[in-house]
């Protein structure tokens, strides 16, 4: 019994220290090692980060751009060569996203 509590205990450990369980964006703008930042392309299926848009409590504000792209929550919306895709989602997202004029980047 208490052998079958240990290996619990260890399991729970071990998923909860885990990147892939992590779940927010990093204090340098990371999410599962992609850098928040550059080209995006929205898509209908498969993304690699799921966002639901908030207007408050974001993981990170986004300022969409039309060049330079090159900031952490600067995003410019492309359909081709793209540096990572987002899908929009209403529940279950991976982050929250503020969409913002101004001051761009991770709370």
């Amino acid at each position: 019994m208490q052998r079958r509590f240990f290996l619990l205990a260890l399991a729970v450990v071990l998923l909860a220290g885990s990147p892939a369980y992590a779940g927010k964006v990093s204090s340098n703008g990371m999410y599962k090692g992609i850098r928040l930042a550059g080209k995006v392309k929205v898509v209908n299926s498969f993304p690699d980060i799921k966002v639901q848009k908030v207007t408050s409590f974001p993981d990170i504000r986004v300022q969409l751009v039309k060049s330079f792209p090159d900031a952490i929550g600067k995003w410019q919306i492309v359909n081709s060569g793209e540096d990572f895709t987002i899908q929009y989602v209403n529940s279950f997202p991976d982050i929250k996203v503020q969409f913002v004029n101004s001051f761009p980047g991770v709370n």
